[in-house]
């Protein structure tokens, strides 16, 4: 029973009965543990090695991904010499298909493995074997799928690839891994390869019913007056149910075909292929020449003797009978029709071979391949002009019909019984045999097939007059009750003997299956199988019902917290998956609107599923291709997730999840209803800078710290950009410019926030800035040239700002740097202090004075000015706004959590920033509130006029106007009517013009621009008046003050100080001058004249 319910009986290899031990093969099996499909295993594929791939170096598009490369291939150096190379999936397929190879129906599994290969770009040996060997399965559809995508594979060779695919894969697991395994895990193995045979019958129920096409009967092959397996045929391909019924019947006899040809592939020889001929009845032959006197046993060797004689033959030779006719059974059931007849000719027993296939041995079956295998045959022509069209044929059926009845009466043979019961459509003597669902469903299709084509047969002989409905047939056959109350027995009345037992329609034939009174009890059971269940859908057309059946199956269970797993088989759902788009594909011109909506919704609930399941296995390759076939925003929402949980993920990993965006997605917007990789970029981008929801359990002090390391993960962000589109998309130059170009504008988004929230006088570095700066470090070393024109103003001005940012990081280092060595040396008491320490902070502090300087000073191009007095000019946009998210901060560092009553102040704070005149004349809006994400933080919305003398006016300009000198207030804690000393620390800064509706156009970047200039410039100056204390404390000569003394007294620069900044640079000016005098007295005293 563990066999019976690991395998369908369709594929049971290995269950030998006793009689197949000692006949048939006639050859001791194999014991040993090599698999007999060695040499046709699965191929797994690995990527080739990143620095030599035996014919060329590879080149990585940026350094980091190259050096990380480089470790993982150090690191598994000597995992790979013992195991062989990992297994890895090419990111993107790009090959050949040679198309005639693939349309092959009967083709190996070769050609998908060419398919495989071309398109994945590389072998994995056959001797080196997955730990699970279905896990193949994904990157193999998934190249498939890629391969039809492009145009290179039909979808109908796409489906017979996919059920060779799963074939194989089966076949590998079952016979791949022999004693390797212990029990529990060999059990859950062939598990695993039955499913898998299922899911490859599925597939070729899909091929036949939507992928195999019409067929037209072959013109050179009519025949004038036709015959009755010409209007057979023709009959089937007109009538829509009785072609169903044929593909039905066609598809399971291949199923039985499979099943045999794995049989001989795995023992060397199937059913059939070898039977000793010793002639009819040899054990009842050698009994007569004995002269033995028994009247019970024959006395003739001819077949008709039993019956004649009403005697018996030996149960040697009966029980030989019946095991050929098992033999001749399963080939039938296989649809090998002469097979079946040349094993009753080589057993002796020609006679039968003539009672299964009559007229010559011609192929009666109505399909278009029996007409091509007859050829122009007239042997049947010449019968049915004497006798009438189709009269032998009722006869022969109708002869089949008295033999299955009498061998039923005579308790013969069983399998004698169900050979002739299927020649007849005989379904009371046919089901016993059944005991599988495949054979059941068999049975019935093709006995309602074939008394469709007679029912079909017996029109045409009656003048070709109005066809009589099929159901009234039917009902007045159920009125009559059993066959032997019909008014007529003979072959005249042929089919009505066993018209009582075909099903109505084909919901009818699925209710037979599920009766547990009319087929075997296993067959009733297999119906609530899942592959069952679903192939019984597509029988009847509910694509509907079956897509409600994969997502019920795969679909997270609703107490399961986990969405990215499904509580299904994973198989099941990479099958749920593919048929999806199949049918998408096959079904497009037919679908109706309710019909689409389905496929589509549901399908696309499927797809999002299996995407994020790949995902979370690590294949972030595959998510592509499936993920480029989904709705406009479940495809954009899918990528920002996978983005966003790789955020902090390796570059390798981050790579390929960047290369399967860029290759399946066009970079621009060229469908409405299709993602692009732009659309993708912008929402990253734009969550990144969102506030992200924070409940805080430590110190408040702890809060600002927490908001400085936010940053970096704004930063990660822009790595997204900085990865080399592969030279095979279209455009990859053009693309790779523009990616750096939004990354830069971006980059300079982030550098101001990070300016902001990071200018107190700490020696912690702005992670986040330096982060940026280093990511965009090597995509800039690129020859400018090819990157970006010269003509374009946003371009130039962008990259100029980049380079100011630049160059102030550069200065905060240095700064920070200095300020780190002095803090260090400050809690060494000064008589301990070495030279070299004394030495280093001196240095240190005259770069940070020589940096600093070198930015302050630059002439003719002062820091965060643009070139160019750009003005955005628009008659829809009369309003400035600005949304800042801050956090207020104490003196001591403590951030301070507001209510409703600090929000009110502060907004009231804001207000008094300016005065009344300018709060009426600009139409100044403020409003402060606490923020929804963060209860740590203030939302700040400043709104103003975009009047001329805010807009125009170049010092005005650079310096932000009038919204910039309202944050740039409270940024520096100096504002009226508030508590003294608390700053807003800004942690996101945006500015637009929008029109008097509030919707916003765009954005205002000399406002940012300007505030970064008024806080930042004046921080700088005074780091130096800290430093030139620090300088002169020691003793150093030179003046540095000067400079600085005239900057500050321009008026350009001037405007930029709050009054607590000029006192505090007066006082540092004190201090450097205390310092300075204290050094020359006791100079003067060491050293008098």
């Amino acid at each position: 029973m563990e066999e019976k319910d690991s395998y369908p009986s369709y594929f049971n290899p290995e269950n030998l009965s006793g009689r197949e031990q000692f006949r048939r093969y006639r050859k001791r099996q194999s014991t040993s543990n090599v698999s007999p499909l060695v040499g046709t295993s699965v191929s797994k594929f690995s990527e080739a090695r990143i620095l030599y791939d035996g014919d060329n170096i590879q080149r990585r598009p940026n350094a980091a991904l190259l050096l990380e490369e480089i470790k993982q291939e150090t690191d598994n150096f000597d995992t790979d010499v013992l195991d062989g190379p990992k297994v890895l999936n090419s990111a993107k397929r790009r090959a050949f298909v040679d198309s005639d190879a693939i349309s092959e129906h009967n083709s190996g599994f070769g050609s998908v493995q060419k398919v495989a290969s071309q398109s994945l770009k590389s072998y994995k040996r056959e001797d080196e074997v997955l730990p699970d060997g279905e896990e193949s399965t994904f990157s193999l559809f998934a190249s498939l799928l890629d391969s039809a995508l492009q145009g290179l594979l039909s979808f109908g060779d796409l489906i017979l690839q996919f059920e060779k695919t799963c074939r194989h894969v089966s076949e590998s697991i079952r016979f791949g891994n022999t004693g390797r395994h212990r029990m529990v895990e060999d059990k859950f193995m062939q598990h695993k390869a039955r499913l898998l045979l299922d899911e490859a019958a599925s597939w070729s129920l899909l091929w036949y019913l939507f992928g195999k096409g019409n067929e037209e009967l072959p013109e050179n092959l009519l025949l004038s007056p036709p015959t009755s397996h010409q209007e057979a045929c023709q009959y089937v391909m007109t009538d829509h149910t009785a072609q169903l019924c044929l593909r039905i019947v066609l598809w399971l006899e291949g199923l039985a075909s499979e099943s045999l040809d794995l049989e001989k592939k795995v023992r060397g020889s199937h059913v059939g292929s070898y039977l000793p001929s010793f002639g009819v009845w040899h054990h009842t032959q050698r009994f007569l020449k004995k002269k033995n006197d028994d009247s019970t046993v024959v006395q003739h060797l001819d077949f008709d003797a039993p019956t004649r004689e009403a005697a018996r033959i030996l149960s040697d030779d009966k029980k030989q009978d019946e095991l050929l006719l098992e033999d001749i059974w399963m080939l039938l059931r296989a649809g090998r029709l002469e097979e079946a007849c040349e094993l009753c000719r080589s057993a002796g027993q020609a006679w039968r071979a003539a009672s299964l296939c009559p007229f010559g041995g011609l192929d009666l079956f109505p399909s278009v391949d029996a007409m091509h295998k007859n050829g122009k045959s007239r042997t049947l022509q010449a019968i049915e002009l004497e006798s009438g069209i189709g009269h032998q044929l009722r006869l022969w059926k109708w002869a089949s019909y008295c033999a299955s009845e009498k061998i039923a009466e005579q308790d013969g043979g069983r399998y004698e019984m169900a050979v002739y019961a299927a020649q007849c459509s005989n379904l009371k003597r046919l089901l016993p045999i059944c005991i599988d669902w495949e054979s059941a469903c068999w049975a019935i299709a093709k006995s309602w097939l074939d008394v469709q084509v007679d029912l079909g047969l017996s029109h045409f002989q009656q003048n070709r007059l109005e066809l009589k409905p099929y159901a009234d047939d039917m009902n007045e056959s159920s009125s009559l009750g059993s066959p032997s109350m019909l008014p007529s027995v003979g072959p005249e009345s042929w089919p009505c003997h066993v018209l009582d037992q075909q099903p109505r329609d084909m919901p009818a034939l699925l209710q037979k299956l599920h009766s547990s009174e009319i087929v075997h009890e296993d067959v009733s059971r297999a119906c609530k199988e899942q592959h069952r269940r679903l192939e019984m859908s597509l029988m009847v057309g509910d694509v509907a019902h079956l897509l409600d059946l994969l997502w019920s199956w795969i679909s997270p269970s609703e107490d399961d917290q986990n969405i990215l797993r499904p509580h299904g088989d994973p198989q099941m759902l990479r099958f749920g998956a593919h048929i999806v788009l199949v049918l998408r594909y096959l079904l497009d011109d037919e679908m109706k609107d309710a019909f689409r909506e389905k496929l589509m919704t549901v399908g696309d609930f499927i797809l999002h599923m299996y995407a994020m399941f790949l995902f979370s296995k690590q294949h972030e390759e595959l998510v592509g291709v499936y993920a480029s076939q989904l709705a406009r925003h479940l495809c954009i929402d899918l990528f920002v997730e996978m983005m966003e949980l790789r955020l902090n993920s390796s570059v390798h990993i981050k790579h390929k999840l960047f290369l399967t965006a860029v290759e399946y997605l066009p970079f621009a917007l060229e469908n409405e209803s299709k993602a692009c990789f732009e659309d993708i970029v912008e929402r990253v981008l734009s969550r990144s800078r969102e506030t992200k929801t924070n409940l805080y359990d430590g110190k408040l002090s702890d809060v600002a710290e927490q908001h400085r390391l936010q940053s970096l993960q704004k930063a990660m962000a822009i790595q997204w950009l900085c990865f080399t589109p592969p030279s095979t998309i279209p455009n990859s130059q053009i693309i790779s410019a523009k990616l750096l170009m939004r990354a830069l504008m971006h980059s300079n988004i982030l550098f101001r926030e990070f300016a902001l929230i990071s200018i107190g006088r700490v020696p912690k570095m702005p992670v986040g800035a330096h982060t940026l700066l280093g990511f965009l470090a090597e995509p800039l070393k690129q020859p400018k040239e090819t990157l970006f024109s010269s003509e374009d103003n946003e371009v130039s001005e962008n990259l100029q700002e980049f380079k100011d940012w630049q160059e102030y990081y550069s200065c905060d280092a240095t700064y920070r740097n200095w300020l780190k060595i002095e803090m260090e040396n400050a809690v060494v008491p000064p008589a301990k202090l070495s030279s070299e320490e004394k030495d280093r902070a001196f240095a240190a502090a005259r770069e940070t004075l020589s940096s600093s300087l070198s930015l302050l000073l630059r002439e003719g191009n002062p820091w965060l000015v643009s070139s160019q007095n750009i003005i955005y000019d628009s008659t829809e946009h009369h309003f400035l706004e600005l949304h800042a998210t801050a956090m207020l901060r104490l003196p001591s560092g403590e951030c301070v959590a507001p209510d409703a009553t600090l929000c009110t102040a502060l907004t009231s704070a804001l207000y008094s920033a300016v005065s009344e005149e300018d709060v009426l004349k600009h139409q100044l809006m403020v409003n402060v509130a606490i923020s929804s994400r963060d209860n740590y933080c203030v939302e700040v919305v400043l709104r103003c006029l975009a009047m001329t003398d805010d807009v125009l006016g170049l010092y005005a300009v650079n310096d932000g106007g009038l919204l910039a000198t309202v944050m740039a207030a409270g940024f520096k804690g100096e504002l009226h009517r508030f508590q003294t000393g608390v700053t807003t620390d800004i942690s996101r800064l945006d500015a637009w013009y929008s029109d008097e509706n509030g919707s916003v156009g765009n954005p205002a970047t000399y406002i940012v621009k300007g505030l970064c200039r008024r806080c930042c410039l004046p921080e700088i100056i005074l780091r130096c008046m800290q430093v030139s204390v620090f300088l002169s404390e020691a003793g150093d000569s030179q003046d540095y003050c000067d400079q600085l003394l005239d900057l500050v007294a321009s008026s350009e620069m001037l405007q930029l100080f709050s009054q607590h900044q000029l006192e505090e640079f007066l006082l540092f000016e004190r201090d450097r001058l205390l310092c300075k005098m204290e050094f020359e007295e006791e100079l003067s005293l060491d050293y008098p004249e």
